[in-house]
């Protein structure tokens, strides 16, 4: 979303106009890069939990906070970091220098996310991770918090979370109970990871998006990490992913319109037009708008909240990112399937869809891959794998079969780009816990009902100390 002061104010003329902005983001593809996306659940420690109140449930944003720890690593490295601010209230950081193209910001109940730079190589992935990880560790420790990267928060019901000072969140608390029972869960109860890849030109773009949404019901198999609801089993490996079943469905999911012979910018503009609005920012203020239509604004229809208002680019920019699509269009694709979990899955993440889009043998691969079967197939299963998993029928077998073919492909995807780390190791390695997963190791969501049912007892709290980052 932009931020007060940052939004293009070019008026709206044309579709063509809009499809253009979506094409300027075509790159050649050694201007190709990787940014990853992953939010982590705050939790308070027993030892610092305030009277009167129970252990391990999120921070507020203050007192002693999420504001605290966004202001304290502001402080912690001067003129790295600058405030995002929304009416006043710090709700996240931009970097500079070297952190420049990075952001620090929160979801809806104080989920925080670390929104990595444009990245060369899986390499520097791994030690932008590990930076942030480093520089948020102390800062929570002496606040007595810590931050775990879960998929579903495995016990806080929906009043235990805390609320943060972001502007488009109150307008999205109210506007989703009326598009989906599972809205508000989606918004206080769910973290993910994503990566974000480029594309070399519309046909490129259609080809990865094609691909990269078929074989998104595959990711969220491989990287369930949210097994508990409320305290328990619910049986679902992704209650994450089963939440976005019904959250707003004109807004999410797998598109039809995605797989279609002539799918390209203007067909996912003319897509866009279609899905409901949240808000418009003017004079520095978002102003409900939700359920408005932005097609009838730019045709110039009155609309309540938008007399007299003219669409820009800016407002297109910002509606853009409403959409919650499995894969996700901008100026670069977004993968957004699934679950957050550990360092070395969420680095897995980054990993599998590099070694399938960023090779051309390999996505040439994973294109007759997807072919092999009717989308129609791939869309089925986005509704099966919350509760089965790998374990989802799929072409007479499972789905652990196709994912094991699709890791495969990646893995030589990854060797081709023969990207070397200091020790001489390409970035195929970075693939070693989904290799083991499709030999028939447990998922992460599978090892923790393991540890439930075992060594913790019942106690599903105990995930936090194993969790945490």
């Amino acid at each position: 979303m932009s931020n007060p002061g940052d939004q293009d104010t070019t008026p709206i003329e044309s579709v063509t106009q809009l499809a253009g902005l979506l094409a300027a983001g075509s790159k050649p593809q050694d201007a190709w890069r990787i940014g990853t996306e992953h939010e982590k659940f705050g939790f308070i420690r027993p030892q610092a939990t305030p009277p009167g109140h129970a252990p391990w449930l999120p921070p507020p944003y203050e007192p002693g906070g999420i504001h605290a720890v966004l202001s304290g690593l502001r402080d912690q490295d001067r003129g790295a970091w600058h405030d995002i601010r929304d009416t006043g209230a710090l709700i996240g950081l931009k970097g500079r220098e070297a952190h420049r193209g990075a952001s620090i910001s929160l979801e809806p109940a104080g989920q925080f996310e670390l929104s990595g730079r444009p990245l060369v190589d899986l390499h520097e992935t791994r030690a932008e991770m590990q930076e942030h990880f480093d520089s948020l560790r102390p800062i929570s420790d002496r606040l007595g918090l810590g931050f775990a990267p879960l998929g579903f928060h495995p016990f806080a019901r929906r009043e235990d979370m805390p609320a943060m000072p972001k502007s488009r969140y109150a307008i999205m608390r109210n506007y989703m109970p009326k598009v989906g029972t599972l809205g508000l869960d989606m918004m206080l109860r769910t973290c993910t990871v994503q990566v974000n890849l480029d594309f070399a030109s519309e046909q490129d773009m259609a080809r990865k998006m094609r691909v990269s949404l078929a074989l998104q019901p595959v990711a969220t198999a491989l990287f369930a990490n949210s097994p508990f609801y409320e305290g328990h089993p619910n049986g679902l490996l992704s209650n994450r992913a089963h939440v976005w079943t019904d959250t707003d469905n004109r807004r999410s999911g797998m598109p039809l319109e995605f797989f279609a012979p002539g799918f390209g910018f203007e067909a996912y503009v003319e897509w866009l037009l279609d899905v409901p609005m949240y808000f418009v920012m003017r004079d520095g203020r978002i102003h409900d708008v939700a359920g408005r239509s932005f097609r009838a604004w730019m045709k110039g229809d009155s609309q309540q909240g938008l007399e007299g208002l003219t669409p820009t680019v800016g407002d297109f920019e910002d509606h853009m990112t409403t959409a919650f699509t499995d894969v996700r269009l901008k100026q670069f694709l977004e993968m957004r399937g699934a679950d957050a979990g550990s360092p070395a899955m969420m680095l897995a993440q980054s990993a599998l869809w590099v070694g399938l889009l960023y090779d051309d043998a390999a996505l040439a691969a994973a294109d007759a891959l997807v072919h092999e079967q009717p989308w129609e197939s791939y869309r089925a299963l986005r509704a099966a794998v919350p509760r089965l998993g790998l374990h989802a029928p799929w072409a007479g077998g499972v789905l652990r079969d196709l994912a094991k073919r699709m890791v495969e492909i990646a893995t030589q995807g990854l060797r081709a780009r023969a990207r070397k780390d200091a020790a001489g190791r390409d970035e195929a390695h970075y693939l070693d816990p989904l290799h083991e997963i499709t030999r028939g190791g447990p998922t992460q969501a599978e090892a923790w009902l393991q540890a439930y049912h075992g060594r913790w007892g019942g106690d599903v709290t105990r995930i936090f100390d194993e969790a945490a980052i």
